[in-house]
């Protein structure tokens, strides 16, 4: 019977969450509490990638962890953004995000429908004559330059954050009781493994989103129990409510 369920994410900013519907509708507990967080790396190790901001005319924003890092490194290294930089964003939230640190109206900013890189290209491919800059984290692949190259664009990828382990606090270690337990991404499943290096799954249900994050729990020898998304159940709260439904049934 399944009581209690770890989401690894930051709770819901919104009463309306489908989350909260699945706790009403099944009787369970759900805890929100991020496994990963992501931190800035230091002007430092920013210098030492030899990237110079303002060699470019225009900046590609992939999240909005982006945003924020890509903007406290600048005001740290002292660089004054230009008022004509231009400013690409795979979603019209995340370009609404810059307003934080920007005044929006001033700016030259783009933005994607699908939250995918892809979706973007195109509209940038138009302004062929600037120069980009994408901030990323400390774990990518290449694909974003071999798309970019495709389109014979300038520009140049660097590292502006990092993931890391989100440690539990050893009262939080006493109190792991969980019946199951929601992962979203590879560094989710390796932060339980460092946190918790004696972990045994036994009865515990763990639902995974994403291949990439099913396939570090296979590789970290545990048993998936509940995998998204899938052609009938496209967000992790379909499949959750399909999964608890069976189970509580």
């Amino acid at each position: 019977m399944i009581k209690k369920i770890l989401v690894s994410q930051p709770k819901p900013s919104s009463d309306k969450s489908p989350y909260y519907d699945i706790a009403e509708k099944f009787g369970v507990e759900l805890v929100f509490r991020p496994f990963i967080k992501v931190e800035g790396i230091t002007a430092k190790e920013f210098r030492a990638q030899k990237v110079n901001i303002l060699d470019y005319t225009a900046i590609v924003f992939t999240s909005r962890h982006a945003i924020d890092h890509f903007f406290t490194l600048a005001k740290e290294l002292r660089v004054a953004i230009p008022e004509d930089m231009k400013y690409f964003c795979v979603t019209e939230t995340i370009s609404l995000y810059i307003q934080k640190y920007v005044q929006y109206r001033k700016r030259k900013v783009f933005f994607g429908t699908t939250g995918k890189i892809d979706d973007l290209i195109p509209t940038m491919a138009k302004h062929k004559q600037e120069k980009y800059l994408v901030p990323m984290s400390d774990v990518h692949n290449d694909s974003v330059a071999k798309m970019l190259d495709a389109k014979k664009l300038q520009h140049q990828e660097c590292v502006m954050y990092r993931t890391v382990s989100n440690d539990f606090t050893p009262e939080e270690v006493k109190t792991f009781d969980y019946d199951m337990l929601v992962f979203f991404s590879p560094s989710g499943i390796e932060s339980l493994t460092k946190n918790f290096p004696d972990f045994q799954q036994g009865d515990i249900a763990i639902a995974t989103f994403g291949p990439s994050t099913a396939k570090a729990v296979k590789d970290a020898g545990l048993r998936l129990d509940l995998e998204a998304p899938s052609e009938k159940y496209p967000s992790m709260t379909s499949a959750l409510q399909q999964f608890l439904s069976k189970k509580q049934g």
